[in-house]
């Protein structure tokens, strides 16, 4: 029997009975909808989840902390300039960054803020998307720096901190001032009297602003608190303050010396793919560092996700279950019904394999279109899901502007093979009883 001729006979027999095929379909479409819908919940808080991730920082960053350098001391184990360069020859490297923090006080007028100024490479610079200016450029006669989005919003008026001032740093004057280096007053205070303070931490100074990061005064990320600027520009700029020090908390030798070299508490490692995060993450603490990175938040976060998505897509096949209970069963009363038709056939000499094919067609059939309505059903129901989701509690989008449902083309396409393949699945035992039936019993039956 041919192939068009299955399909005739098939959608001949179901429009037939056109009640229980189109209560049958309609299980079919509840099952398929129910389970498309719970996995759109998933896959859609998994986004959201993506760019949480993506928004508060890099996901092919690696952040590198020695907590194995104490103040005082020498170490073999140090974040230096060579040591971070070093970082570059592990494989799928692509940049570093060493990371040179200063905390600064800051005033505008009457109000005042502090923060830290981080010099940083221009692979690290590279990285910041700016809402307004640009990036420092290397090596400049003068010391910019780029702001971070939520630092303009913390100026306060005589520690009023209910009413911050919204301020511009690309039209406010903005002095700093900044910290006494901790080698000079320990010397002040202690048996060295004639020793001063350097008088050029009292000063202070005006810093050009190269620009603004993108995003508003309250969207937190890794970055947004931190002003950043090219760090050769930022290092020779701190010289002219602390002289051999270097910077106003210099790591010191076992005799209480600064070293004559820049040691850093934080560096940051730049990775080709988010997905070689870990394998870079894993080498660097094996050197014996500390390293973390958002990958590694957010690989965690997956799988909570994921045992949140296997629940929903299980209570979505239970419906898709009872939908292929409904299509056994509904071929299972065909077959009773039709008992002398399939009699006949097999009297006049139809193949078994035909008999079984035609019972499997029909349960294909309905699972297609049991399918197909279940997804534009699925399609519907997701649209008034992020509708009503939209604009509302940041706990049920996580705070990000998205759909908290989404449903992929590729899930579309699984789902329709799914629920036909379940169809089938359904109407192979009943097929199977068909092709057993005795032709004489079917036939003399009423």
């Amino acid at each position: 029997m041919r192939l068009s001729d299955l399909f005739k006979i098939a959608y001949t027999n179901l429009r037939r009975r056109r009640t229980r095929t189109l209560l049958t379909v309609l299980g079919v479409v509840i099952g398929t909808a129910s389970i498309v819908v719970m996995l759109s919940l998933g896959l859609g808080m998994s986004d959201l989840l993506l760019k949480s991730y993506q928004n508060s920082g890099s996901l092919n960053m690696i952040n590198v902390l020695n907590y194995g350098s104490s103040s005082q001391g020498d170490h073999a184990l140090q974040l230096t300039d060579e040591s971070i360069k070093s970082f570059e020859s592990i494989p799928h490297v692509v940049g570093t960054s060493p990371a040179l923090q200063v905390s600064v006080e800051a005033k505008s007028g009457a109000y005042s803020s502090s923060y830290e100024i981080i010099g940083v490479s221009q692979r690290f610079l590279q990285e910041i998307k700016l809402k307004s200016g640009s990036l420092p450029k290397p090596n400049q006669s003068t010391l910019s720096i780029v702001y971070g989005n939520t630092v303009v919003n913390t100026f306060y008026k005589n520690n009023d901190w209910e009413h911050p001032a919204k301020i511009d740093p690309d039209k406010d004057t903005i002095f700093y001032r900044f910290p006494e280096d901790t080698v000079s007053q320990q010397k002040s205070n202690g048996s060295d009297t004639s020793a001063a303070v350097n008088p050029l931490t009292n000063k202070k100074y005006l810093i050009d602003t190269a620009g603004v990061m993108k995003g508003g005064p309250d969207e937190y990320s890794d970055t947004s608190m931190y002003c950043f600027a090219d760090i050769d520009t930022f290092k020779n700029f701190l010289r002219k303050i602390y002289k051999k020090n270097l910077v106003p908390n210099p790591a010191l030798n076992k005799n209480g010396k600064p070293f004559r070299y820049y040691v850093y508490d934080t560096a940051y490692v730049f990775v080709d793919d988010m997905n070689n995060v870990t394998t870079v993450q894993k080498a660097i603490s094996d050197q014996g560092y500390t390293a973390y990175s958002n990958m590694e938040w957010l690989e965690q976060a997956k799988q909570s996700m994921n045992i949140i998505q296997m629940v929903l897509g299980g209570i979505g096949a239970v419906s898709l279950l009872v939908a292929a209970i409904g299509i056994m069963n509904t071929m299972m009363m065909s077959i009773y019904e039709r008992t002398k038709e399939i009699g006949v056939m097999k009297v006049l000499g139809c193949d078994m394999k035909d008999i079984r094919n035609m019972f499997l067609t029909e349960s294909a059939i309905i699972g297609f279109f049991g399918g197909s309505f279940g997804v534009l059903i699925s399609y519907l129901i997701s649209f008034v899901i992020n509708r009503l989701t939209a604009g509302s509690s940041s706990d049920l989008t996580m705070g990000l502007n998205g759909n908290i449902s989404s449903i992929p083309p590729w899930l579309s396409g699984i789902a329709i093979v799914f629920a036909i393949f379940v169809g089938t699945l359904s109407g192979y035992f009943p097929s199977v009883r068909a092709m057993k039936l005795s032709p004489l019993q079917a036939i003399r039956n009423e």
